[in-house]
């Protein structure tokens, strides 16, 4: 007696969809790899040719400043929209009426909507003259603290307006992710917490929190992204000099990489523009860095999971 197997038919849809499937899993990486090699090629001019009179002391010198600003201002961005993003997503996930909590998801997902330049001049003409007086109140009474010290912009146009209007504008991806996140909670969870006798904060703190602490990483890395490469806002609001501060109230503030090309590329020309294609190669670094980072750090929560 001969054992047979039964033979697998794949349907032509089936076929037609993996390899529809497979295509668009290869043309990211395909994608990514031709953005890489013309930012390499691009770049070569920078570090092979005549030095030029921006970058007189050499690339590194000339590129670290701006790695400084396009950093700094990512993470105050991302240290003021993190714990609003979790506080908005645990709202709607889990206090908010079903109607409410609609409602304002939509107004969340809104914001997201809103065009770079907008907030540019948001910033420019609303937020900062309006945080003015704030500013110079932290520095009269935190100007002790060395982020707080320094002559306060007269204007407002400082790091921290700009990490403020980087917040707004990644909080609305970084809310929606941590709400999808919350709201795939286990019920199990939430009710053997409940029926344990744990408070509604405390049924979170055990149950929803640790469950979406993968998610609450994801969402920080991707709004991280979002605000390294954001360019029209910074460009508009900040008012950059080429020096490494970490004072966030007084008018010389580090420029970032990506607001730093969109001002100068169009007067631009021969090496120059080499030179500036080369920090658009370490942004690109810079993020791919970020997302590695973030990859490996959740790969260590990924033995939690809903269904344990």
């Amino acid at each position: 007696m001969t054992d047979t197997k039964p033979k697998v038919v794949r349907r032509l849809g089936d076929v037609v969809f993996a390899n529809l499937a497979f295509f668009a899993g290869v043309s990211i990486l395909a994608t990514l790899a031709t953005v890489a090699a013309f930012l390499f090629a691009q770049s070569v001019p920078a570090f092979t040719g005549p030095p030029i009179d921006a970058a007189s002391e050499g690339f590194f010198s000339y590129v670290l400043p701006f790695v400084f600003g396009t950093v700094y201002a990512s993470v105050i961005g991302l240290a003021i929209a993190t714990p609003l993003a979790i506080g908005i997503a645990l709202y709607i996930s889990h206090f908010a009426n079903r109607k409410f909590a609609q409602v304002l998801g939509y107004a969340v997902d809104l914001l997201a909507a809103i065009p770079s330049v907008v907030y540019g001049l948001w910033g420019i003409l609303v937020l900062a003259p309006f945080l003015s007086p704030t500013f110079n109140w932290l520095n009269e009474n935190l100007g002790w603290i060395p982020i707080f010290a320094g002559q306060v912009s007269a204007t407002g146009r400082t790091m921290l307006t700009v990490g403020i209007v980087l917040a707004i504008m990644v909080l609305p991806i970084m809310a929606a992710l941590i709400r999808e996140i919350f709201l795939q909670t286990p019920r199990l969870h939430e009710e053997a917490a409940l029926a344990l006798g744990a408070t509604r904060w405390e049924m979170i703190k055990m149950a929803v929190l640790p469950f979406g602490r993968p998610g609450i990483i994801s969402a920080a890395m991707l709004g991280l992204g979002r605000a390294l490469g954001e360019t029209m806002a910074v460009a508009m609001v900040l008012s950059p000099a080429a020096v490494v501060s970490f004072a966030v109230l007084t008018s010389t503030n580090s420029n970032t990489i990506a607001a730093n090309i969109a001002l100068q590329f169009p007067e631009a020309g021969g090496n120059y523009t080499n030179l500036l294609i080369a920090t658009g190669l370490v942004l690109f670094a810079i993020t791919m860095v970020v997302n590695m980072i973030a990859r490996w750090v959740i790969s260590r929560r990924a033995e939690f999971s809903g269904a344990n």
